[in-house]
């Protein structure tokens, strides 16, 4: 049977040829194929259709689907011919539920499905408790999202299933916005469970699918720097980082975010926890208020006044063109934090932007430290939560990256 499916298939699947020297880059893993890297098609093929690709001497590399629309002409999907039904996706999703049970035993909310880390570029699958969201990038993935939700109401018999496709990587795939409900009913924020601490997520209204899970590690990890701390959290967004240095026994923690919003949803968050006594809260553009705060009369010093500052800014570029304004916007606000931390204290600071490697974000964190007139001694190193896999054959899958820096003087 499996004989005849794979002659079938040789037969009818179109055949994409790629240009020399691209192939080793697809059998290592990387699962684009842009559209300077193809040869020629053997016969037309639809948008969306799932077709073979091989090297230019015609021999078999594995199957993706194929959009002429996009920059990216393949999204290689098996080294070996499969049908993209709802077997296929059960197996891959399944697959990788595993790993998160694996490496997160005990997260109840985590991501299911991290498109090229899992082997299915394009979909993007969050778990919040019981209500699953879904996102699909790639016109291949979006035309296959009814089989898609019948393979996650068969695994976790959600009570809902929503789609958040708002990102601006659909319209490089030629697809429009769609956002709903898909199946089930949604009423009202989702209450969830981050590390025994509770969440209110507004998955309908919320930015992304709702929350950054891609910190559940490092929220723990960092809160256990923060005891008996003064704390200040940048972007706190819902509280992440900071409710959980609260309950790790900081003495303070104030939190700010310049959306209104997330700072009501941070508030009521750290009340439902019964961590409200020692947090506050500001609703404040972070740059104008780090720079209000370091401002001072000629001959004059500023004060430090936090034993910890944690920064988690949303990406500053989207686009290898805006590094270098990037780079700048990172070191002004590291410059702000080093002169508002005590000798001594921790500076823990993120970076989201895959475009900003670790080497550039340690340097220039390491510049704003010298014009700051701070040495600074390396205490750990963040990554990612296991919920989003890193494969090294694909650079992209490795976006988020740390450090926590104790101020030596």
């Amino acid at each position: 049977m499996v004989y005849c499916l794979q002659n079938i298939m040789e037969k009818t699947l179109p055949t994409v040829l790629v240009q020399p020297g691209e192939a080793d880059r697809i059998l290592a893993g990387h699962p684009w194929l842009y559209a300077g890297s193809v040869l020629r098609l053997t016969q037309s093929a639809e948008d969306g259709e799932l077709v073979q690709v091989k090297d230019h001497r015609q021999r078999f590399l594995g199957v993706g689907i194929y959009n002429s629309k996009s920059k990216i002409h393949v999204r290689m999907l098996a080294p070996q011919r499969v049908a993209l039904d709802e077997a296929f996706f059960e197996e891959r999703i399944r697959a990788a539920l595993a790993v998160r049970k694996r490496h997160m035993p005990k997260a109840t909310s985590f991501r299911v499905v991290n498109a090229e880390s899992d082997f299915l570029s394009g979909l993007i699958i969050d778990k919040y408790e019981d209500v699953l969201v879904m996102q699909t990038s790639a016109l291949g993935m979006d035309q296959r999202k009814e089989r898609i939700v019948r393979v996650l109401q068969k695994i976790f018999s959600p009570r809902c299933i929503v789609e958040k496709n708002d990102s601006a990587y659909r319209k490089f795939e030629g697809l429009e916005d769609s956002n709903g409900i898909l199946f089930g009913v949604l009423k009202g924020p989702v209450p969830i469970q981050l590390n025994g601490i509770a969440f209110e997520v507004d998955i309908l209204g919320g930015h992304k699918t709702g929350m950054y899970l891609d910190q559940q590690a490092n929220y723990q990890q960092v809160a256990e720097l923060t005891k008996g701390a003064q704390v200040l959290d940048c972007f706190s967004f819902l509280g992440g980082f900071g409710l959980h240095a609260a309950r790790a026994g900081a003495a303070h923690v104030h939190m700010l975010d310049q959306s209104a919003d997330a700072i009501a949803a941070a508030t009521k968050n750290a009340a439902t926890n019964k961590l409200s006594a020692n947090c506050s809260f500001e609703t404040v553009n972070v740059f104008d208020w780090l720079k209000a705060q370091t401002v001072v009369a000629p001959h004059e010093k500023v004060i430090p006044r936090f034993d910890t500052i944690i920064l988690d800014p949303p990406s500053f570029t989207r686009s290898r063109a805006s590094v270098p304004d990037a780079l700048r916007g990172y070191k002004e606000i590291h410059l702000r934090a080093l002169k508002l931390l005590k000798p001594g204290g921790t500076l823990a600071t993120f970076c989201c932007s895959h475009h900003v490697d670790g080497f550039k974000f340690m340097d220039v964190i390491l510049s704003a430290a010298f014009d700051a007139r701070r040495i600074l001694r390396k205490t750990a190193t963040y990554s990612q939560s296991p919920d989003h896999p890193i494969i090294p054959s694909i650079p992209e899958t490795e976006y988020l990256k740390g450090f926590a820096f104790e101020v030596v003087r």
